[in-house]
């Protein structure tokens, strides 16, 4: 019974003293949080080799989603337009730009019936983690982890280094490939030339 008492009494005084029940220390933690996100230097040259090309038929491919169901390209043939979004690494600041800068046109995304796919080599809880501090994202997040970058590989965007190009694909209903943007590792795609290429898509 002493022994309870005692657990009791200095698990209490942990919680007090703990980061969580200080706003000045939770606030200093958070902050480091933040900044603690890789700053990818200049990547080596690109040395990958597309394999699709406008016009051509998009290869399908089902991968597991952060969210925890398996999504498959095949499921939208006929039903929305998809955009599919690869990006090289997850905690990178390019990356971490990119995504969430989406949220501010998903109504031309709703407006051109279309939906985003998010792809990268990192595995699940990589990209639990990784989404889940950017915050909330209105699209799937999927792993082309294991067998690792397969889809992007089977697109042409996987450097070997194993990690993916910079690139966005937009593919019609009918399943077909109608813009393709191999990007610089480093930089954003403008949103303007994707919104330009989400216009052009009849719904």
């Amino acid at each position: 019974m002493k022994r309870t008492i005692l657990f009791c009494f200095f698990a209490v005084v942990a919680c007090l003293f703990s980061p969580a029940f200080n706003p000045e220390v939770a606030d200093a933690t958070s902050e480091a949080f933040k900044e603690n996100i890789y700053r990818m230097e200049t990547l080596k040259p690109v040395d990958s080799i597309l394999k699709v090309k406008v016009g051509a038929m998009a290869p399908d491919f089902t991968l597991p989603s952060v969210s925890g169901e398996n999504v498959s390209l095949k499921h939208f043939r006929g039903k929305k337009n998809v955009v599919l979004s690869f990006v090289p690494a997850a905690w990178t600041p390019v990356c971490s730009d990119q995504w969430p800068g989406y949220n501010i046109v998903k109504d031309i995304f709703d407006q051109k019936d279309a939906v985003l796919l998010g792809i990268t080599v990192d595995n699940i809880p990589t990209l639990f983690a990784w989404t889940s501090q950017m915050g909330k994202l209105w699209f799937p997040v999927l792993s082309d982890f294991w067998p690792h970058g397969q889809v992007a590989k089977r697109y042409g965007v996987l450097r070997s280094n194993g990690v993916a190009e910079r690139a966005l694909f937009v593919i019609d209903k009918k399943g077909l490939i109608r813009y393709i943007d191999v990007h610089d590792i480093n930089q954003r795609p403008p949103l303007d030339d994707l919104v330009e290429a989400l216009e052009k898509l009849g719904k």
